[in-house]
C-alpha cells in the first residue's frame, strides 16, 4: 500500500456496498483486523466515518469487494497522513448538524444516522450509524436522526455543567427536513407519526424545555452528509474543511 497512489475520498462516489457482492475471502483475519484498526481512528478522523461505517458491517462474511473499500480508506490516509483537527479557541456555544440517508443500505433498506456536534468552530463528537429498523419515509428517518442527535447535545450539556461550564446560549440543532421539523415545533401528533412516538415526545420536550433549539439549514450546508452517504469527490472535500480535518499549522515556538 505504501507505493500505491493516493485516493481524493475513502470511498467511491455515489456508490454503496452490498453482502452479494464480490468472492468470498478465504481467510476473513487480515480483513478484520484492518477494519478494526480503522474503527479506532475514526475517533480522531471524522472524515472517514462512514466509509468505515460502511466496511464494518461485513466483518462476518467479507468479500473482495469489501477489502479493496478497505484498502481504499488506506489509500485515502496515505494522502492525509499529516492531516489532523486543528481546534481554535473561541465561544463555548454548542450546535450540531444531524441527517440521514432514507433507505440507502440496499439489503435491508435501513437508513443510516449521521450527527456532527460543535463547540465554538470545533467538532468534538461525530457519529455514521445504520438505524435499528427501517423507516417508511424519509421523515420518519430523518426525525429518528433528530432525536438521536437530540439525545448526544444533551449529555454534553449535562457533562459540561457537571464540569462547571455553563452554556451562555441555547444548543441549536440544524436539519435539513422541513417536515422533521414541524413535527419537532408542532404539539399536534398526527396519526400518521405514531410509530415514532417515543422519539417525537422526546425531542419535543427538550425543545419545550429550551434544551436546545431546532433549525432549517439548506442540503448545500448540511455538514452531517458527510455521515450518511458517499459523496461526490469534491463535495467530500468541501465538507472535509468544515470539519477542520487538515494539515496542523502550529504557531509559536520555544
Amino acid at each position: 500500500m505504501l507505493t500505491s497512489k493516493p485516493a481524493k475520498s475513502p470511498s467511491c462516489p455515489n456508490t454503496r456496498l452490498s453482502l452479494h457482492e464480490g468472492d468470498l475471502l478465504p481467510d476473513p483475519h487480515a480483513y478484520r483486523s484492518l477494519v478494526g484498526a480503522l474503527h479506532y481512528l475514526t475517533f480522531t478522523r471524522p472524515d472517514i466515518s462512514f466509509s468505515v461505517h460502511q466496511v464494518c458491517q461485513y466483518m462476518s462474511a467479507p468479500t473482495s469487494v469489501h477489502l479493496a473499500a478497505a484498502k481504499r480508506i488506506l489509500r485515502y490516509l496515505q494522502g492525509t497522513l499529516n492531516h489532523g483537527i486543528a481546534f481554535t479557541p473561541g465561544p463555548l456555544h454548542l450546535s450540531a448538524y444531524t441527517d440521514a440517508d432514507w433507505a440507502g443500505d440496499p439489503d435491508d433498506r435501513r437508513s443510516t444516522s449521521g450527527y456532527l456536534v460543535y463547540i465554538g468552530s470545533n467538532p468534538i463528537t461525530w457519529s455514521a450509524k445504520k438505524q435499528p429498523t427501517v423507516s417508511r419515509s424519509s421523515t420518519e428517518s430523518e426525525y429518528k436522526a433528530l432525536a438521536i442527535a437530540s439525545a448526544e447535545l444533551c449529555w454534553i450539556r449535562t457533562l459540561l455543567k457537571d464540569l462547571g461550564i455553563f452554556l451562555s446560549q441555547t444548543p441549536i440543532l440544524w436539519c435539513d427536513n422541513v417536515s422533521a421539523l414541524a413535527i419537532a415545533s408542532n404539539p399536534v401528533f398526527h396519526a400518521r407519526t405514531k410509530h415514532i412516538e417515543v422519539d417525537f415526545h422526546f425531542v419535543r420536550e427538550r425543545v419545550l424545555r429550551k434544551d436546545l433549539e431546532v433549525k432549517f439549514v439548506s442540503t448545500v450546508d448540511q455538514l452531517a452528509d458527510i455521515f450518511t452517504k458517499s459523496l461526490p469527490t469534491q463535495r467530500f472535500i468541501d465538507l472535509q474543511r468544515n470539519l477542520t480535518v487538515s494539515v496542523p499549522v502550529i504557531e509559536g515556538g520555544c
